[in-house]
């Protein structure tokens, strides 16, 4: 076994003219997991977000308020102010290299042009901590990636988002208890349209990452 996540943030922006927007899948999964955990989320100005902890597993939630290029913000305050080492963090994003339905976890590596993972990266001073990626699909053309990750999934996109994050909340008690083998092995496992199963994805399908736009 592994360390059990301390901390874990989900990305998005802030407002109700994000909240339902592909770039805020982060915070859709923290939500749910709030709900699943029993807490509930109070600002906190000194860490520049909405923040949850269950005292039963010590886990902090958090949903960082500053806006997705400026999230370090919020993480590096709280992972300072408890002593959170950063193997001990999860965070949770949108991710466009990867098709609605499907879901990846990974420990360090690459940021994939993320504005929010460079910011974490910058403020932590490493990039070795986990992500659990939630896929929003790719629109196919680099000019159209700032609108569509700042617009609403389509209603077929969200189901399979939806379904993606309900996947996510199951592996929760698996991930508590430091199992990220098993976690990250049922996470990278693809359900395809048939039902059938197939373990990861054909990357060289999958479009080269992309930078996220510069607010967002």
């Amino acid at each position: 076994m592994q360390p059990a996540p301390r901390l874990v943030v989900g990305l998005g922006n802030p407002g109700a003219d994000y909240s339902e927007t592909r770039h805020n899948a982060g915070f859709w999964f923290c939500e749910r997991l709030a709900a699943r955990l029993g807490v509930a989320f109070s600002r906190e100005a000194r860490f520049h977000g909405l923040v949850a902890h269950d005292r039963g597993s010590g886990v902090w939630l958090l949903q960082p308020l500053t806006f997705m290029n400026r999230s370090g913000q919020a993480v590096g305050a709280l992972a300072r102010f408890y002593r959170i080492p950063t193997a001990e963090i999860l965070v949770v994003h949108d991710e466009l290299d990867i098709p609605p339905g499907q879901l990846r976890v990974k420990f360090g590596g690459g940021l994939g042009g993320h504005n929010g993972l460079k910011d974490i990266t910058a403020h932590l001073g490493t990039q070795d901590y986990w992500r659990l990626r939630i896929g929003i699909g790719h629109p196919g053309d680099r000019n159209e990636v700032v609108n569509y990750v700042l617009k609403p999934p389509r209603k077929e996109e969200q189901a399979e988002i939806d379904a993606a994050l309900d996947r996510a909340l199951d592996l929760w008690p698996l991930i508590a208890q430091g199992d990220w083998n098993v976690a990250t092995q049922r996470a990278n496992t693809r359900t395809t349209k048939s039902g059938a199963e197939a373990e990861g994805g054909n990357a060289a399908s999958r479009p080269a990452p992309l930078a996220s736009p510069e607010k967002t």
